[in-house]
């Protein structure tokens, strides 16, 4: 799955977008009181969304960045 990993997270921005639900950040348990960010912690929530960000970070360098738009 490592090598498929960018495609599952995009597959999953893709139905975040479309199903209207935020998924939680998963053991998430300090906020930083210096940004002022919409965290998502540890349990998911609806919302209305019009684009969705799916960055994949990979060894060697291989990066990649997509944008999808409702």
């Amino acid at each position: 799955l490592l090598g498929a990993a960018g495609a599952v997270e995009a597959i999953f921005s893709v139905l975040s977008l479309r199903e209207g639900f935020i998924p939680g950040t998963m053991n998430y348990q300090v906020k930083d009181e210096e940004l002022d960010l919409d965290y998502v912690p540890n349990k998911g929530r609806e919302a209305e969304m019009e684009y969705a960000l799916s960055n994949s970070l990979g060894f060697g360098g291989h990066n990649a960045c997509l944008i999808f738009k409702k």
